[in-house]
């Protein structure tokens, strides 16, 4: 039981730790303040030998052997104390670097599912179903277009839609909201990415039109054989599944899990309510994080007094994803 507790809220562990190095330095204080009284003790018996002559030698003794006594333990209360507070120090060291190393973690699995939704993106975009819907463009194609969206939707599930796009912007087919087909996207900021790039381009996390839901477009040129720019095909990432990434996050009761934007703006967390809403750009470790430094932590006094122990870990991309310059947070409050 010991063992799984451990794994799962190393936080309380390593505050019980804490508490119990400080309950410990009590009795060390205690232990001082006694081996001063004996030492003031031994004094007094030293003078009082001293007063009674010969008779009082014997008592002499055994009054340096008290004092002896004193200050052996008063220098082992010492030592001991810097033992306890390097214990703790060094417990702050390994939360400190465990915070850290789940925020890698977090930012690693990140990276990961979106450097596949990358890769879907470019590699739909080629296909004759896609192409097909913007060179023929009868109605027979359209349709077909539209079928094969929504069986990659139903298959994939981490999608929420899928469109093509004619060159302008205007949608001519999707996948789940036909409701949108002709309609223009000139004017959204993912669209004007991708026609200047004409190349993959991802958005950072926005809500949706439609349903209000945060998603992520993934969107790249489709090309005729030639090379040239027919139109465009675009991917709507079902953000619930950045949720379950943090939900799984090996934190303490007491502990949270970010994922901000480059601008240290909250874009993703375990009660979902704070995307887009919470900048967190002052936080000490945030301001770390989205400056470039890649991996670390901080330590802060929590407003209940307590330490606050924050890892982060900056994006590094994963192969040809380069990333859009997140970070994950990760608190602990010893």
């Amino acid at each position: 039981m010991a063992e799984n507790r451990d794994l799962i809220d190393a936080s309380v562990l390593l505050g019980e730790l804490k508490n119990a190095s400080q309950n410990m330095g009590g009795v060390i204080s205690a232990i001082q303040d006694i081996a001063k009284q004996t030492n003031l003790l031994s004094l007094n018996s030293a003078i009082e030998a001293a007063r009674a002559g010969e008779a009082g030698r014997g008592f002499s003794v055994v009054a340096e052997e008290i004092k002896k006594l004193s200050v052996r333990s008063f220098e082992a209360t010492k030592e001991s104390g810097t033992m306890i507070s390097d214990i703790v120090e060094r417990a702050n060291e390994v939360m400190g670097i465990r915070t850290a190393d789940v925020a890698y973690d977090v930012i690693d699995k990140v990276d990961r599912n979106l450097f596949e939704r990358n890769c879907d993106a470019q590699a739909w975009a080629k296909f004759d179903k896609v192409q097909q819907c913007l060179t023929i463009g009868d109605a027979a194609a359209v349709r077909t277009g539209n079928d094969f969206l929504q069986t990659i939707v139903e298959i994939y599930e981490v999608y929420m839609d899928l469109f093509i796009l004619d060159p302008e912007g205007k949608i001519v087919a999707a996948g789940v909201n036909r409701g949108s087909i002709g309609k223009s996207m000139a004017d959204r900021s993912w669209f004007q990415e991708v026609q200047q790039a004409q190349d993959i381009a991802v958005s950072d996390v926005y809500f949706t039109h439609v349903d209000n839901r945060p998603t992520v477009a993934y969107s790249c040129p489709i090309r005729a054989e030639d090379g040239a720019v027919i139109g465009y095909f675009s991917s709507r990432f079902n953000w619930d599944f950045i949720y379950d990434i943090i939900d799984s996050a090996k934190i303490g009761k007491n502990g949270r899990v970010y994922l901000v934007n480059q601008a240290g703006v909250v874009i993703a967390t375990k009660d979902r309510h704070d995307i887009l809403r919470t900048d967190l750009r002052h936080n000490p470790a945030v301001k770390k994080a989205i400056s470039g430094e890649t991996y670390g932590y901080v330590m802060q006094q929590s407003s209940g007094g307590r330490t606050e122990i924050i890892g982060y870990a900056h994006t590094r991309g994963y192969n040809a994803y380069k990333g859009k310059h997140w970070s994950a947070i990760v608190s602990e409050i010893l």
